[in-house]
């Protein structure tokens, strides 16, 4: 299935300030373009829908199931697009002006889960590097690691890595997605025309773009709030 709009976009040319080359390619870090994610200044006009998250504006689509997860204070930390026992949860960072997180960070990665437990490895998919890992299992057994927790099976997930104009896009997929190409297709779908508003603020890398309650959500957390305010509202989520 062909994604999104045929257009090339060379992020790392246009940031040098240099017109985009789009068949001659020479340089290790300038990998095979996509036609998104998009940042919001490259964006064309189309007919989706999207939900607002403040750094992230992401489409609707039939099918999906958008949800956030909030902390104590209200405020959002994460969102994730579920369908059909699969889930992306989908992170915005700061990047610099010249050069590419996810090279440096997939590396860093790969340590961090064997450390833990797993194992992970790098392959090539639609945006270029990804990692393939089985992340450490979930102890049931308790502290000691009792019998049901050191047979759990290891859990299977998909790391995507984008680069965009000062900043990076990081997506995982967990569930089916992880591992079979037909459960993870709608989902890179939906990352495809996902919408990136970075703003023009210095930030330090890596540091996370801020997301925020679209208005229908934050109303309706308001509402839980100002009807029971002993009992914390359980994350609120839409269906889009």
């Amino acid at each position: 299935m062909p994604f999104g709009r045929k257009r090339r976009l060379d992020r790392s040319a246009r940031e040098r300030g240099v017109a985009p080359e789009v068949e001659d390619r020479h340089h290790d870090d300038e990998r095979e373009a996509t036609t998104g994610p998009y940042d919001v200044s490259d964006a064309l006009e189309d007919d989706l829908e999207r939900i607002d998250f403040g750094a992230l504006q992401i489409p609707k689509s039939t099918g999906n199931d958008l949800r956030v997860s909030l902390d104590a204070q209200g405020r959002v930390v994460s969102v994730s697009v579920h369908r059909a026992g699969s889930a992306m949860q989908i992170g915005a960072y700061a990047a610099p002006r010249d050069g590419s997180i996810w090279t440096d960070l997939w590396p860093e990665l790969v340590q961090t889960i064997a450390s833990q437990g797993g194992r992970a490895n790098q392959t090539d998919g639609p945006f270029g590097p990804e990692l393939a890992a089985e992340l450490a299992p979930t102890r049931t057994g308790g502290s000691s690691g009792g019998k049901d927790g050191a047979k759990a099976a290891r859990r299977p997930a998909r790391f995507v890595g984008v680069d965009g104009p000062r900043w990076f896009l990081r997506a995982v997929l967990t569930g089916p997605a992880a591992t079979d190409e037909d459960a993870a297709e709608p989902l890179l779908e939906t990352l495809r025309e996902v919408i990136v508003v970075r703003g023009s603020d210095p930030r330090p890398v890596r540091e996370p773009l801020a997301l925020k309650l679209p208005a229908e959500l934050a109303e309706q957390f308001g509402q839980a709030v100002d009807a029971d305010v002993d009992k914390p509202p359980p994350a609120p989520s839409i269906t889009i």
